[in-house]
């Protein structure tokens, strides 16, 4: 593991840097840490502590839940690739990971830890509250995809669509 020698022009372009400016970023580039796995390396353990947020610079990763019930049964959730992030979860929540995260080709990944977070937070509030808004985004628009998935659902009890105020007769 190395520190970052990704750029500002780069991190601007994503989701978990947007709005922030280039004294806000140069602020926070010595805190990111840069690695690189190989296809098939489990980065993140499914009910084991994460204490960083991860975001693809290159490669793919694959998030894998493990059902409960039968600890043979794994499933694919979904395939991040460059720009996305994963980790965030734990990063708010202070939980054990939800899924595992596997490489699904080589990767060059960068993260920041929670520890390196509040000390952004200590040394420039705005960044650090612009990095926590963005993740809650990212966070907000992964559960806005899964609730339209759970909708799509078949089998699934369905309601009939409530007439608008403006139609309902008085």
């Amino acid at each position: 593991m190395n520190k970052s020698t990704i750029d500002n022009e780069f991190l601007c372009k994503h989701s978990m840097f947007g709005g922030l400016n280039d004294a806000s970023l140069s602020l926070i580039k010595p805190y990111l840490e840069e690695h690189t796995y190989e296809e098939n390396v489990t980065i993140l353990k499914q009910g084991e502590p994460n204490n960083r947020v991860h975001f693809i610079v290159e490669g793919e990763v694959a998030i894998v839940r493990q059902s409960e019930t039968n600890k043979k049964q794994s499933r694919i959730i979904t395939t991040l690739h460059n720009g996305d992030s994963f980790g965030e979860m734990e990063l708010i929540d202070i939980q054990n990971c939800a899924a595992s995260v596997v490489t699904l080709a080589p990767s060059r990944i960068i993260t920041l830890s929670n520890k390196d977070l509040y000390k952004i937070s200590l040394v420039d509030l705005k960044t650090y509250t612009m990095l926590i808004l963005n993740l809650a985004r990212d966070i907000s628009r992964r559960l806005r995809g899964a609730d339209e998935m759970l909708a799509m659902v078949k089998n699934r009890a369905t309601m009939p669509t409530p007439a608008s105020q403006s139609d309902a007769s008085v």
